[in-house]
């Protein structure tokens, strides 16, 4: 029996904690910063982490809102930053509920389903995703700038093209969820079966409510990549209406004028659709992070 001295326990505890701290101080330090930037007077980067003069400025300008300083001038906001973060919203939460959709079907008929080629499709994905989509940029361009010809709707500068680029990443998620499934049970398809269910009320009315954390996962890691994505959206969205908010925050930093300011309000700005999504989907991350972990 292993017997710990109350004296080494509490000076363990004290250094796990400090250590933990000192981590977390470590992470939260760069954001600490940018938050100082974006309360700060002008559009400096250099100065102290507490404003001397704090001010609103940046975050008027985020919001879209005119500011005006103390000396009278009117500052008109520079970029409208509310329709890129819209944008942005947009194009993740459709692109999103694609994967969701597609990635839960298909990976029910690869768990469930007997077909020629199942193991061969399954490895495939698993190659294919290894690739970033970056990858492909140039074949990417060259293709919708080709369906630009024939429908607008999938050409440069179209929302549903960068949605349907960003629905790649249903090869992923499709292993995800095939791990998930291969884990139920499988005495619940010949109950469903013996009870007169087909193949699609099983899934409907069992698999899928089994599902939900593990869906509510795939939702989420898919919306962050996609909300987060820079070169996808900077090669095939062009003008400034259609741009989401990483591609947008861009524009602050032009070769003539850095707008450290501006940019720092927006780029905070950026993490309030993540942290909505957070919220909402809180209840089911942790069981469905865990479940997808174990298999038994």
């Amino acid at each position: 029996m292993i017997v710990e001295r109350p004296r080494d326990l509490l000076i363990k505890k004290i250094l796990a904690h400090g250590f933990l701290i000192a981590f977390i101080a470590l992470i939260m330090f760069p954001f600490l910063v940018v938050v100082s930037i974006s309360f700060r007077e002008g559009n400096f980067t250099t100065g102290s982490l507490l404003p001397d003069r704090p001010t609103l400025e940046h975050w008027y300008l985020a919001f879209g809102i005119p500011f005006t300083r103390a000396d009278g001038t009117v500052v008109d906001p520079p970029y409208n930053v509310l329709l890129w973060m819209f944008n942005s919203v947009k194009i993740g939460a459709i692109a999103a509920i694609g994967i969701v959709m597609i990635s839960t079907i298909s990976a029910y008929a690869f768990s469930r389903v007997k077909f020629a080629g199942r193991a061969w499709l399954l490895d495939a994905m698993f190659i294919i995703q290894m690739f970033p989509t970056t990858l492909a940029l140039v074949a990417l361009f060259a293709i919708f700038d080709g369906l630009g010809a024939v429908s607008p709707i999938l050409g440069i500068d179209s929302h549903w093209a960068l949605i349907l680029v960003y629905m790649y990443g249903v090869t992923l998620h499709i292993w995800t969820l095939k791990g998930y499934f291969d884990s139920i049970d499988p005495a619940l398809d010949k109950a469903a079966q013996i009870d007169g269910a087909t193949p699609w009320q099983t899934f409907r009315f069992i698999f899928l409510p089994l599902a939900v954390p593990m869906i509510a996962v795939v939702f989420v890691l898919a919306f962050i990549g996609i909300i987060n994505d820079y070169p996808l959206a900077s090669v095939l969205l062009r003008s400034e209406d259609n741009l989401t908010l990483a591609v947008g925050s861009r524009l602050y930093l032009n070769e003539f004028k850095y707008l450290w300011g501006d940019f720092a309000a927006a780029a905070i700005l950026s993490g309030l659709p993540i942290t909505v999504v957070f919220l909402l989907a809180q209840r089911y991350l942790v069981s469905g992070l865990s479940e997808g972990g174990v298999k038994g």
